[in-house]
């Protein structure tokens, strides 16, 4: 239990860091002031503050966040009657504004808000002191930080580094950088499995016996590389064919045609019985072929990602086009309980299940479901077409919705998830 939560926390939380950098570093590019990036959601444990961006860690494993400034999730909305208190600089500007009751701020000038401006002409005003018989108004710095409810200092977010004054270009890529990074993650370790794997499998009928001194395949004279082009007369063209006819001969004898070179030879073996999953399948003993060629190895992580990709889209077409399930789901207790199966086979399986989780983190976050970043991506596209955003109000409205949807819909997985893998 203890290593499969190590490994939950390590692998979920590496594919949200990549996932969330990619839009902090494009958004950074892009000149737009990233005031929080998160791993983690809830309270707070850690925080540390640079000039622009104050890096958190929160309580929850199970996600993260970039908050970028004028963002839909990104409010400073100080109401009139709001105590604060506040650090007045040696040219008389605001350079702190303290909401919490965590922190304390040294020489703080008390005042309750009466109104503020900390997007365009930044300033804040209200009643010093607890004397109302006299408004007292102080200019903001530009680079001013507030601290908030829960003690997290961040800066400020005047109107010329917020998303939307970005360019749309610009803000399209910074939507799209965080599954990008998902796909580059993808790539990266599909490549490092295959060199830590020893070489590429392609799934082609061309196979190796496995190291075992003795089994039934390396004692019927099976070479590495020969190719297996049918299995008792039945034509095998992959690897999954030829598993399909072995699996069914335990204890039977069984006629191989075996290609090697130019030549082709026919073998006869008894595959022996094994249990999988209290199942008892045929088995010779042998493995997929892997190609030792560095070239081969180094494309593979390429062809490995758009293969499993090509299947996700599959599969997600399946249940879009009238086939859905919640089974064909999973949120974070389906991920727990994969992660367990992952550990167990060991440095490969954790490497196979974080290349898979990243890469459908990067597809599901693409499809164009508002509050997702396929969603905003969309938004871009509308607005590209109309040369001209939606109104605050309808892009909030839709926002909305789709954080709604997506609150239901995990609502609902997680159950089913609890009651598949606990419960049952």
């Amino acid at each position: 239990m203890i290593t499969t939560i190590i490994t939950f926390i390590i692998v979920f939380g590496l594919i949200v860091f990549i996932h969330e950098f990619g839009h902090f570093f494009f958004a950074k590019r892009a000149g737009i002031l990233v005031r929080e990036f998160s791993i983690g959601m809830g309270p707070k444990l850690f925080n540390y503050r640079t000039t622009d961006t104050t890096y958190t860690i929160r309580l929850l494993p199970v996600g993260g966040y970039v908050r970028m400034a004028g963002a839909e999730d990104d409010e400073d909305e100080l109401k009139p009657g709001t105590p604060v208190s506040l650090y007045v600089g040696d040219n008389d500007q605001v350079t702190r504004i303290n909401t919490s009751k965590k922190s304390t701020l040294f020489n703080g000038i008390p005042m309750a808000v009466t109104a503020t401006d900390l997007e365009d002409e930044l300033w804040i005003e209200g009643y010093e002191n607890g004397d109302e018989s006299a408004v007292k108004r102080y200019n903001v710095a530009q680079d001013a930080t507030i601290i908030e409810s829960d003690g997290t200092e961040v800066r400020i977010a005047p109107r010329d580094v917020q998303f939307q004054s970005a360019s749309l270009g610009h803000r399209l890529m910074t939507n799209f950088a965080g599954p990008m990074n998902n796909f580059f993650l993808a790539i990266i370790v599909y490549t490092i499995l295959t060199f830590v794997a020893g070489g590429v499998t392609n799934n082609s009928n061309r196979v190796s016996p496995t190291t075992s001194d003795v089994t039934v395949a390396r004692s019927a004279g099976i070479k590495n590389g020969d190719y297996i082009t049918a299995v008792n007369g039945k034509k095998v063209r992959d690897w999954n064919q030829i598993a399909l006819q072995i699996q069914n001969r335990a204890h039977k004898q069984t006629t191989f045609k075996v290609k090697r070179g130019d030549q082709t030879k026919t073998i006869q073996m008894v595959p022996e019985a094994t249990k999988i999953n209290n199942k008892t399948i045929g088995a010779i003993g042998i493995t997929q072929y892997r190609n030792h060629d560095i070239s081969a190895m180094l494309v593979s992580g390429f062809t490995q990602t758009w293969q499993m990709t090509v299947r996700l889209m599959q599969a997600i077409w399946s249940m879009v086009s009238g086939h859905f399930s919640l089974n064909d789901l999973g949120g974070p207790v389906a991920i727990f309980a994969t992660t367990s199966t992952a550990a167990s086979e060991g440095i490969l399986g954790v490497l196979s299940f974080l290349a898979f989780l990243s890469l459908n983190l990067g597809i599901v976050n693409l499809l164009p479901i508002p509050a997702l970043d396929g969603g905003k991506i969309l938004l871009n596209v509308i607005e590209g077409i109309r040369r001209k955003p939606l109104s605050e109000n309808v892009e909030t409205v839709i926002t909305l919705a789709g954080v709604a949807f997506l609150v239901v819909l995990m609502l609902l997985v997680t159950w089913n998830d609890i009651e598949r893998y606990f419960i049952k």
